[in-house]
């Protein structure tokens, strides 16, 4: 039943378009994820923000420096002074994007391999980078003076890239509550439309309500719901990302309206759109399932997303960064997509705008293994099993720096129909083989049709020959000579 969406939604200055879409979830589960996203693979996301000015500790620093138990305090008193003197807010004009170039990231992007864009266009710390009318505290009026989503939008779509939004103004309810427990700006309030409510609230959102996890009231889920949908009407995403917290119960029926506002408007402009949520804030199947810094263990049924760093510390900018090498990310990318999944990377430029050089680098290695290897990753689906190999891998969230080590054993597997052969299959290691080692994919000794044989065998990159034979343990290759890194895509095409 949709009818109980009047009771929160009353006297709101908007209406559900019309469409094929009610604000319930039996009516939401009709929706498709569009051909665009499946075949996309590979998505870079942007954290850039105020929080990038301080570039200490994450990009929870704006809530961080109010505790005075947490070394971002310490660092802040010591190179800004007091909370009370020097705020978060007093951060802005320090955010001036002055080397910004839409168009120069774009090309980067473009060049990475990344087929979609998404920029946090409001973290937890409340300030937009768009040209909102909810607030004056915005990109557009203070700081660099730009309307950030509307210039990487064009800029991104001028490649031919996707481009979407992501959206975390559900956690700013309780953000800056450490600040209301010492003397600090945040208890001015002249500054309340920047800091909001902070309200003391559990991190755990399944936590029952009491004194010390106030649920967010009507006024702020309006309000929640309001600049979302502004994102949606001034920009027309093709991404809507909602970080956590959104599994909170109050936020439930604003989800629902959400969606069928979105979906339907997708409808009208014949956009494909996709909306990314974590943990189970939507009902399976209405949207995509998004899994932060980790995997799942197997194929699932439904599209989903990986979304991680490529620092292991930070989503922002920081001093300080741990970055991934390429081989751990086209790792991860491989093993993401063999289960049914899109990998979202995460990148923080600088607050001037520009992208760390090692940054540009690391994206660049990840293009250039793509332009060798992408037709094993773009428009694939999952083969019978997701992979094979000797290393036992884990599943979760925040799991990367627990991961095993793998070896050029431990192998999974894209698939694709294409005329005339019907069915190819692709073969990736997750670490790369020397020249003379035998690789053994034992999935095709179990898994192969009698009524089908073996046209061809082939790495990618590489024009040698290659030694191969099928027994009853499965298909064994020789390695040939070879200058490819990180990972090898073995190619295997069956007649028709």
């Amino acid at each position: 039943m949709c009818n109980d969406i009047d009771r929160y939604l009353k006297d709101i200055p908007i209406s559900l378009p019309k469409g094929p879409y009610e604000p319930c979830w039996e009516s939401l589960k009709s929706y498709r994820v569009p051909k665009w996203f499946t075949d996309a693979k590979f998505g870079i996301f942007i954290h850039w923000g105020v929080y990038s000015v301080p570039a200490f500790g994450n990009e929870w620093y704006p809530r961080h420096m109010y505790m005075p138990d947490r070394p971002e305090y310490k660092y802040h008193i010591e190179n800004f002074g007091t909370p009370d003197k020097f705020g978060y807010k007093d951060f802005i004009p320090m955010f001036t994007a002055e080397n910004w170039d839409p168009d120069e990231w774009a090309k980067l992007f473009e060049r990475s391999g990344a087929r979609y864009i998404v920029l946090v266009a409001e973290h937890h710390d409340g300030f937009a980078l768009w040209n909102t009318s909810y607030s004056r505290w915005n990109s557009v009026l203070m700081g660099p003076k730009r309307d950030i989503v509307g210039e990487l939008a064009e800029a991104v779509r001028r490649r031919g890239l996707i481009f979407g939004v992501s959206y975390h103004r559900a956690e700013h309810w309780f953000y800056f509550e450490p600040g209301m427990r010492i003397e600090s700006d945040v208890r001015d309030p002249r500054y309340r439309d920047l800091y909001g409510p902070a309200m003391k609230a559990s991190l755990n959102p399944r936590d029952p309500p009491g004194p010390e996890n106030i649920y967010p009231d009507r006024e702020f889920l309006i309000d929640w719901l309001l600049r979302a949908i502004e994102l949606v009407e001034k920009y027309r995403p093709q991404i809507f990302y909602f970080d956590w917290w959104i599994e909170n119960p109050a936020f439930e029926p604003y989800l629902r309206f959400f969606a069928a506002y979105y979906y339907n408007k997708a409808e009208k402009w014949d956009l494909g759109v996709v909306i990314n949520y974590k943990h189970r804030a939507f009902v399976e199947g209405t949207a995509i399932l998004d899994v932060e810094r980790g995997k799942l263990g197997d194929i699932y049924p439904y599209p989903w997303q990986t979304d991680t760093s490529i620092d292991y510390r930070s989503w922002g900018y920081i001093k300080d960064a741990k970055y991934k090498s390429p081989d751990v990310i086209i790792r991860d990318l491989v093993d993401v997509v063999s289960k049914n999944g899109n990998l979202l990377l995460n990148i923080g430029p600088k607050p001037d705008g520009s992208i760390p050089e090692e940054v540009k680098r690391i994206l660049m290695d990840v293009g250039e293994w793509l332009r060798t290897n992408g037709e094993a990753i773009y428009d694939t689906k999952p083969w019978r099993v997701y992979g094979e190999g000797p290393t036992k891998p884990i599943a979760g969230e925040f799991i990367e720096e627990k991961e095993p080590p793998y070896t050029f054993s431990d192998i999974r597997f894209t698939a694709k129909n294409v005329y005339p052969y019907g069915e190819i299959l692709y073969a990736i290691t997750l670490a790369m083989p020397s020249e003379g080692e035998e690789i053994l994919i034992r999935s095709l000794g179990s898994h192969l049709r009698l009524s089908k044989e073996i046209e061809f065998v082939e790495i990618l990159g590489s024009r040698e020959k290659v030694d191969w034979r099928l027994d009853a343990d499965g298909l064994r290759i020789k390695i040939p000579k070879t200058t490819l890194k990180y990972s090898m895509v073995i190619k295997i095409v069956f007649k028709r």
